[in-house]
């Protein structure tokens, strides 16, 4: 799985003009799943970015969980962050999952995000979305688990 975190101050997504999900200060994660991902995947990176101390403390170093400042997370699904541009210049995706198993991956992200205690707003799997942000600092990480 790879996914983009970003720190925001707000974060939205709507779909066909309706806002189906919301957050104040917390992450926007966007969400890729690749054709080999499973629940061990989806697991170890719900826990590693709810436990990612990317918020600032009172002397402003990055010290605080997701949990220890009270955010919410927005998570989006993002079959693109598995395009592969080496040939040519379409991007083609052979290593992103199908639907039918993104999904329930994409959901299992969630949920362990949720039993870790965070709050979890989602875009709609497989829509298109239109996606807001306020990033603040801006503060962006990419994680691979593959790299984890």
């Amino acid at each position: 799985m790879r996914a983009v975190v970003m720190r925001v101050s707000a974060a939205s997504v709507r779909v066909d003009g309706e806002t189906v999900g919301a957050i104040g200060r917390g992450l926007l994660v966007l969400l890729g799943v690749r054709e080999d991902d499973g629940e061990a995947e989806a697991k170890k990176l719900a826990s590693k970015i709810v436990a990612m101390r990317i918020f600032e403390d009172e002397n402003e170093k990055m010290n605080l969980s997701l949990g220890d400042v009270a955010g919410e997370m927005l998570a989006v699904s993002q079959f693109t962050l598995y395009g592969n541009c080496k040939k040519g210049r379409r991007p083609e995706f052979l290593q992103a999952a199908r639907p039918e198993a993104a999904g329930p991956l994409y959901e299992l992200f969630m949920t362990a995000c949720r039993n870790l205690g965070i709050s979890v707003e989602a875009g709609k799997f497989g829509a298109h979305m239109d996606v807001e942000s306020c990033n603040d600092g801006p503060v962006t990480i990419l994680l691979d688990t593959e790299a984890l």
